[in-house]
């Protein structure tokens, strides 16, 4: 009763459309959720994400979850979820995806998620780090641990935001390091990062744990 007069006063709103959710419903309404569009990609290894990396860096798998459109649904979880501290909407992301990647080949046979690092500026001025609550999400539903400790920001690089192809490929060329006194190396990895457009930070981010060899397949909330 308590909670129901709370809601009559402050009602939840949906993140992606800011409907008023049921009581029953949590961060994202069950219509949105039902109808939010899903790419389906990773049951295709010749998905358009997958064929980003072909030729640029060892990349098994990779896909995102959804298609994202300027001024969509999807637009505004992104946004809710980097710019307006809405960090459960990448964890319940992140636990909806994770049911349906378990249900591929492609993503099977995974020791850690490892999450793409911010750089601790970045990370203390937003407060959390956005694809972090995507993995943690992943992790509940996957049932694989989550690794934030061993792969790390070495550079402070600028928003890639507004920058062309070739510019976010320059900003983000050797910015991340792996914590030597850990052991990554011939392990599968899942690394999962928010969105996915040229994937100049992916390749960047892979290229580290492919030089100690290991298999990399890659999961995004959405492809744009």
């Amino acid at each position: 009763m308590i909670n129901d007069f709370f809601n009559l006063i402050f009602p939840k709103l949906c993140s992606s459309c800011e409907q008023t959710l049921l009581s029953s419903e949590n961060v994202i309404c069950t219509k949105c959720l039902l109808t939010l569009p899903k790419t389906g990609y990773h049951l295709d290894k010749d998905n358009p994400i997958n064929k980003i990396f072909w030729g640029r860096v060892d990349v098994t798998m990779a896909a995102a979850f959804y298609s994202f459109t300027k001024g969509g649904k999807v637009q505004r979880l992104l946004h809710r979820l980097k710019y307006r501290g809405g960090e459960e909407v990448g964890e319940i992301l992140g636990l909806h995806y994770g049911f349906e990647l378990k249900t591929s080949e492609h993503f099977k046979g995974i020791d850690y998620i490892i999450p793409v690092p911010l750089h601790k500026n970045k990370l203390k001025k937003r407060g959390y780090n956005q694809s972090e609550s995507f993995a943690r999400g992943l992790s509940k539903s996957m049932k694989v641990p989550i690794n934030i400790t061993d792969l790390y920001r070495k550079i402070d690089s600028n928003t890639q935001t507004k920058k062309t192809r070739y510019k976010r490929w320059e900003n983000v060329g050797d910015i991340f390091g792996v914590i030597e006194s850990h052991d990554l190396g011939n392990k599968t990895i899942l690394l999962v990062d928010d969105v996915v457009t040229t994937g100049a930070t992916i390749e960047a981010t892979a290229q580290v744990l492919v030089k100690l060899n290991c298999k990399v397949l890659v999961a995004a909330i959405a492809c744009a």
